[in-house]
């Protein structure tokens, strides 16, 4: 175990995703136990009145806001993988989004400190350079000094370290991967991991051992910076409960990145 390179890490939560009077997870039980919260920019899912409310009840519990910008998409949730015909259209409305965010954020006193892609548009960015480059260029036009939270080891990293922008490299608490560093597709057989401790278990390795094992059984290298459970199952706050404990038993402090990279 390297401890003495890793003795804090950031985990965060895909959250603000509640629509109208239909409610997604449970926001204030997450951000009793993240550092961070990746609140939906109104195309996936939540608009301004839920942004308000995301905000309001991250700054009460001192937890780091990031947008989640996608794909217009709220019948699908941001998870259908939409065709991408017009670039500069896709860029315009990642800009909308995030500009957006940024401007409920000011107006309630709060500082974002990060952006993430979100759904189907972060794994077809993490597969796709050009697509990388495009959703990248868009957050830095906008938002250049403001770090982007990236699905490490795929072209959405490389595109953002390219950028000038700080880099915070995620990995995923409740996901299987591909050997090269993709997400195993939602659709395939035991790609969302639901059991609590096999998380835990599996966040803690993949901390100790820098590396992560894909679900293939090869392995390639990483270097986590913030772990993500995603709010939306289930499960996830008896998860993120779990993981912060595990972490936490093994010495490794629970915090939002102060510097990212």
């Amino acid at each position: 175990m390297n401890q003495s390179s890793i003795n804090s890490i950031d985990l965060n939560s895909d959250l603000g995703e509640s629509y109208g009077p239909w409610t997604m997870g449970n926001d204030s039980a997450m951000l009793d136990i993240v550092s961070s919260a990746n609140i939906a920019c109104g195309f996936h899912a939540g608009g301004p009145e839920e942004m308000v409310r995301t905000i309001k009840l991250c700054q009460q519990k001192s937890v780091a806001i990031g947008a989640h910008p996608g794909f217009d998409d709220l019948r699908g949730f941001g998870r259908r993988r939409l065709p991408v015909s017009d670039m500069d259209g896709l860029q315009a409305q990642l800009i909308y989004q995030v500009g957006a965010f940024m401007g409920i954020a000011r107006s309630e006193g709060a500082k974002v400190a990060h952006i993430k892609l979100h759904g189907a548009l972060s794994n077809m960015a993490c597969e796709d350079d050009q697509l990388a480059n495009i959703c990248v260029t868009a957050f830095h036009r906008v938002a250049p000094d403001i770090a982007i939270l990236a699905q490490a080891v795929t072209p959405l990293e490389v595109a953002a370290r390219a950028s000038g922008s700080p880099v915070i490299r995620e990995v995923f608490a409740d996901r299987e991967y591909n050997a090269d560093g993709t997400l195993v597709a939602r659709s395939s057989s035991g790609a969302v991991i639901h059991d609590s401790k096999r998380a835990a278990d599996r966040v803690l390795k993949m901390i100790e051992e820098q590396s992560i094992t894909a679900i293939d059984g090869q392995s390639f290298e990483v270097k986590p910076e913030s772990v993500c459970v995603h709010g939306d199952n289930p499960a996830a706050v008896k998860m993120a409960g779990q993981i912060r404990m595990a972490l936490e038993k093994a010495g490794i402090r629970i915090a939002a990145p102060a510097n990212p990279s």
